[in-house]
């Protein structure tokens, strides 16, 4: 599910509409995963794994991350802190699972990313574990450019941003609203530094999974803001994530309609084109073309 990337081929970008987070211990779930069609899936080690049970869960993760097939589904871990017992425990796990990347909870600090890419590098981690790192706290979301610039180093592996608002609700003191109003200027904060060095952002968990319009609804307007994908507790959300993550047929059509002029001989050596009336630009046929290459994408794995 890796799509190409003009910003860094180091860093090639993948299709993240439907990130699904499964906690470790919880085997039920871990054996439903091969039948799901999210995108990615995050097996937790930390916030849903009571601390009495967290070497039980590491051996669980790594043994069924060695045996199961799940297709093209990314695979991501997260762990515990780096301030936590159990993070080189679990750092150490992931290598030898060796999924397609780490996820760090309560980044705050670009040494943090650093910290455990150092790690990698030592244990001569293979250079396709890559480093994701949520963004839940005041502290992070102030320091989101620094943290995202660390990732387009000669070494960098950090490629995604997934936002924690039940975290950054508590240490801010903004009460939960359907709405989001009050939230979304840290959210655009965070998003706009993940652009500026080319690293995906994933949306935050809608907690009522049972209120599947209200997450429909926060999907088309994170959609809308322009993040990559959300995260997900349920599988029940997994539909409305890919639908409203992924492009629309206007979308697709109008993608198709902007390549073909583009292509069209006589229109060769311009950067600006009139159709139908509007004044399109190379850079659109650019993203008309990516857009495209993503519902190709989308379409071949559906037999996941």
């Amino acid at each position: 599910m890796i799509l190409s990337s003009s910003l860094d081929l180091n860093h090639p970008s993948r299709l993240r509409r439907s990130v699904l987070t499964v906690p470790a211990v919880n085997e039920r779930a871990l054996a439903k995963i091969a039948s799901l069609d999210c995108d990615a899936i995050i097996f937790d080690l930390e916030d849903s794994v009571a601390p009495d049970v967290k070497a039980e869960a590491r051996r669980k993760l790594l043994e069924f991350l060695r045996e199961a097939d799940l297709g093209k589904r990314e695979r991501i871990v997260r762990v515990n802190g780096s301030d936590s017992m159990h993070y080189r425990e679990d750092v150490a796990m992931v290598i030898a699972a060796a999924p397609e990347a780490v996820l760090l909870p309560k980044v705050e600090d670009p040494t943090e990313v650093q910290g455990v890419v150092d790690v990698l590098s030592e244990s001569d981690a293979a250079e396709s574990l890559r480093v994701w790192a949520m963004i839940e706290t005041p502290r992070g979301v102030l320091n989101a450019a620094a943290i995202a610039s660390s990732g387009r180093t000669s070494a960098g592996r950090l490629d995604a941003f997934v936002i924690g608002l039940n975290d950054l609700r508590k240490a801010t003191r903004i009460p939960p609203d359907p709405t989001r109003r009050y939230v979304v200027p840290y959210l655009m904060q965070v998003l706009l530094a993940a652009r500026a060095y080319g690293l995906d952002v994933i949306d935050s968990v809608s907690n009522d999974f049972s209120d599947l319009a209200a997450f429909e609804a926060e999907c088309a307007e994170g959609a809308a803001m322009g993040f990559d994908g959300k995260m997900l507790i349920h599988p029940a959300q997994i539909a409305g994530a890919n639908q409203h993550f992924g492009p629309s047929a206007e979308a697709v059509a109008e993608a198709r309609l902007v390549v073909e002029a583009f292509s069209d001989p006589a229109h060769a050596g311009l950067n600006v084109i009139n159709i139908d009336g509007r004044m399109i630009e190379r850079l659109h046929a650019d993203q008309a073309a990516r857009l495209l290459e993503r519902l190709a994408v989308i379409q071949s794995r559906k037999d996941i």
